[in-house]
C-alpha cells in the first residue's frame, strides 16, 4: 500500500479543515515546502496535495506553492482542487505534477473529464468525496443527487484508474477511518482506491494495508503526531 501524506494549501500555508469547514482550519505552516522535505525523510515517496481555495473558487490560486514543493522534494505530487477545465490540468501536468485529481468536475462534465482520461490517461485521478452516502462538491459545500455507488459505477465505465475516496464525517475528526466503506468498494469495483479521510492510527494503517487497499492518505495524524510517519512508512513496506 501507497502512503500518501497530505499538505493541505490556504494562501500559501500547509493548513488542515476539521470536516471540510472553512471557519475551522488549524495553520500548521507557513512553508509547506518544508513539510515535504520532512516527508521525504521519513521514507515517504509520494504527496497528496489540495488547494483549498482552488477547491472552493477555481483556478490555481496556490499554484507557486504547489511547483515549490514538487521542486523541493522531488517526490511523486498528486493535486486536487478547482481543477475544473482543460486548462488548469495542462497546467498543473505540463509543470511537472504527476497526477491532478478532479473533483467537482467529474460530477458537472462528464465531456471534461472524459477529454482528460483521453489525453492523460493513469495521470487523472477523480475524488469521490461521500456525504451520507451521496457524492459532495465544490469544496465539500454542497451534497449532489450522485450516489457512491451510481459514481464508483460510471468512473469505472470511463475508464478511471485511481478513485480518492473521503468520507468526510471521518475526516479530520482523529476517530478512525471507514473501514467498512473501504472494503466493500474495494470489492465492488475494479479501480485503484485510496482511503482518504479520519486515517488516524496504526491501527487504521495496518487494517486498510491488511485488505489490500491501494493507498492511504494521512493528514491530521501526521501534523498531531497521532502517526509517526517513519514508522508507517515501514509499516506497509
Amino acid at each position: 500500500m501507497i502512503l500518501f501524506p497530505a499538505i493541505d494549501i490556504v494562501g500559501g500555508k500547509a493548513v488542515r479543515l476539521y470536516k471540510g469547514d472553512y471557519n475551522q482550519m488549524t495553520v500548521y505552516s507557513d512553508n509547506p515546502a518544508e513539510i515535504a522535505l520532512d516527508f521525504k525523510a521519513c521514507g515517504a515517496q509520494h504527496i497528496h496535495i489540495v488547494d483549498l481555495e482552488g477547491a472552493r473558487d477555481g483556478g490555481t490560486p496556490n499554484l507557486d506553492t504547489v511547483l515549490e514543493i514538487k521542486k523541493q522534494a522531488g517526490l511523486f505530487c498528486e493535486i486536487g482542487g478547482g481543477i475544473r477545465s482543460m486548462e488548469v490540468v495542462d497546467r498543473y501536468l505540463s509543470a511537472g505534477i504527476d497526477r491532478v485529481i478532479l473533483g467537482t468536475a467529474a460530477i458537472k462534465d462528464e465531456a471534461f473529464l472524459k477529454k482528460a482520461v483521453e489525453k492523460y490517461g493513469e495521470r487523472i485521478a477523480v475524488g469521490a468525496d461521500i456525504r451520507d452516502g451521496f457524492i459532495a462538491v465544490k469544496g465539500w459545500l454542497e451534497r449532489s443527487e450522485v450516489t457512491a455507488d451510481e459514481f464508483f459505477e460510471k468512473m469505472q465505465n470511463l475508464g478511471v484508474k485511481t478513485i480518492i475516496c473521503t468520507d468526510i464525517s471521518k475526516d479530520g475528526a482523529m476517530q478512525g477511518t471507514n473501514l467498512h466503506l473501504y472494503r466493500t468498494l474495494s470489492r465492488r469495483y475494479d479501480v485503484d482506491i485510496t482511503a482518504s479521510g479520519g486515517v488516524s492510527s496504526m491501527d487504521d494503517i495496518k487494517a486498510l494495508a491488511e485488505m489490500d487497499m491501494y493507498a492511504a492518505i494521512i493528514g491530521k495524524a501526521y501534523y498531531t503526531g497521532a502517526i509517526d510517519l517513519r514508522e508507517a512508512v515501514k509499516a506497509v513496506q
